[in-house]
């Protein structure tokens, strides 16, 4: 009898584990990642704090779901959710949108799904120790928070998101982004001059019927042994009726130009991207995974955030070397936030030195360090900090 139960159990999981094609046409599979690190974070004034978690909140399993309708077109759906190998408890949801795709032309994406300044123009696509707690996110220098909120963020998505993405034209891709004026309710810990009540529910612009916009264009191109991208978008972040009216900033509608490319030639890569921002709104604000930990945590960080309502810009560029299926990683960033108001100037600057090593196509283990120097005039310390980490990441 056990025998029995033990066979029906193994058949169960290896039919979840495989693709299921449940009607003619239609494919659904089961995806995820999972993910842990033991890292050590110094920062200035608190002793050194050490764990061994997902701080990135990177692991996380779903669904996608693909049927096909006929002459190139495609019915396509995408849920995923987020969970923590450190304690087990659920970080969240993730994409979750259902699409038409068409050969010819590109994709069309209707729901919760990642900003163009994200996974499309550079962002993640630029950063080889993303998902680590030596990213760039949040440490100063690249992927300010912006974009409806979070858009950009370490593993967040933005809600109530008409997206486009088209196919390539001799070399050229180009994708859109549109939010109704009150998706911006992110997973954002806002409150104070922002605005929001803090506790998962702030509001970092957009309301009252006004459109948040995100634009993007990229083009690419091969000659002999070299590759090129160049890439360049905007993002407008439209402020709410509260916040026009807050009596202690004078927030406006937020606006970001970001331009950035990539070069590789056989084993070497360079890559670099450099945003100018206006009227900061989502880009004064971190993800609790862009900032290592929730609000109260000694080694949080928010170090390419803006001060709410200011100007500033971040830059970023990162060098790869790949031997074998090893691939050394030396970059860095400043982040350049101008006073405003009350709030004096703060500067932020990172220098990461890194490795990944694959261990097969799903399964890789990475380590390194990370040192940030911060100069804010609006504190008595300035918070330096120091990470060094080493984490192994398995993808299904």
């Amino acid at each position: 009898m056990c025998q029995r139960i033990a066979r029906s159990l193994v058949f169960g999981l290896l039919f979840l584990l495989i693709p299921i094609d449940y009607a003619v046409g239609t494919k659904l599979v089961i995806t995820g990642r999972l993910q842990s690190e033991y890292h050590a974070v110094h920062v200035e004034g608190f002793s050194s704090q050490t764990a061994l978690n997902d701080p990135t909140f990177f692991s996380s399993w779903g669904l996608r779901i693909s049927e096909n309708l006929g002459n190139g077109l495609k019915a396509i759906g995408m849920i995923d959710w987020g969970f923590s190998t450190g304690t087990g408890s659920p970080t969240g949801a993730r994409e979750q949108y259902v699409a038409f795709s068409k050969d010819s032309l590109g994709i069309l994406k209707f729901g919760r799904i990642h900003s163009l300044f994200a996974d499309y123009i550079g962002g993640w696509t630029i950063d080889p120790l993303v998902y680590t707690a030596l990213q760039a996110a949040g440490s100063g220098g690249a992927m300010i928070a912006s974009a409806n909120g979070l858009g950009s963020g370490a593993y967040t998505a933005v809600n109530s998101v008409l997206r486009f993405d088209s196919v390539n034209f001799n070399g050229f891709t180009f994708a859109a982004m549109l939010m109704p004026g009150d998706s911006s309710r992110l997973e954002a810990n806002l409150g104070g001059l922002l605005g929001g009540a803090g506790n998962n529910i702030g509001n970092t612009g957009g309301a009252n019927g006004e459109w948040d916009v995100q634009l993007g264009t990229k083009y690419e191109f091969h000659y002999l042994d070299h590759r090129l991208a160049i890439f360049g978008g905007y993002s407008r972040d439209n402020a709410s009726s509260q916040q026009k009216h807050n009596p202690f900033a004078h927030l406006r509608t937020e606006e970001v130009g970001r331009i950035g490319g990539v070069w590789a030639y056989k084993n070497y890569q360079l890559q670099g991207q450099f945003e100018r921002i206006s009227n900061a709104l989502g880009a004064a604000t971190c993800s609790n995974a862009a900032a290592l930990g929730d609000i109260g945590d000694p080694t949080r960080q928010c170090n390419s955030a803006m001060n709410p309502g200011g100007d500033g810009y971040t830059w970023f560029t990162s060098g790869q070397y790949m031997w074998g299926n090893t691939s050394f990683v030396a970059q860095g960033g400043m982040t350049i936030a101008h006073a405003v108001d009350a709030l004096h100037k703060k500067n932020s600057e990172n220098f990461t030195l890194g490795a990944i090593h694959n261990l097969s196509k799903r399964t890789s283990i990475f380590g390194g360090y990370q040192r940030v120097n911060v100069d804010d005039q609006s504190n008595i310390k300035d918070r330096d900090r120091n990470t060094w980490t080493v984490g192994i990441r398995h993808r299904f």
